[in-house]
């Protein structure tokens, strides 16, 4: 968290009376002021989208297909070598 007021913000939110109490009493089981029990469960749950996101999760089989694609990979076929013609008109680049 931050020490410093010079770089927050106010975030609000509307909620029901019973989402609130249970949001209440979470906080204080923890420890924490409501304010602090909030964000730290936002920021968590927004870290683990953010990780679920760009973690791509493969099966040692899959993984193994991967590497090998990497390490060996096939000739262009037709969509590929006209991707790259179209690549090359439009930009003027050689690849």
């Amino acid at each position: 968290m931050l020490n410093s007021h010079e770089n927050t913000v106010r975030v609000t939110a509307r909620i029901p009376a019973s989402v609130q109490e249970t949001l209440q009493e979470a906080a204080e089981l923890s420890g924490a002021t409501l304010n602090q029990f909030i964000v730290q469960a936002a920021l968590k749950e927004a870290k683990k989208i953010i990780e679920d996101e760009r973690v791509i999760v493969l099966s040692e089989s899959d993984a193994d297909k991967v590497f090998s694609l990497i390490e060996n990979p096939p000739p262009p076929n037709a969509y590929l070598k006209a991707a790259m013609k179209k690549h090359q008109e439009l930009l003027g680049e050689t690849i």
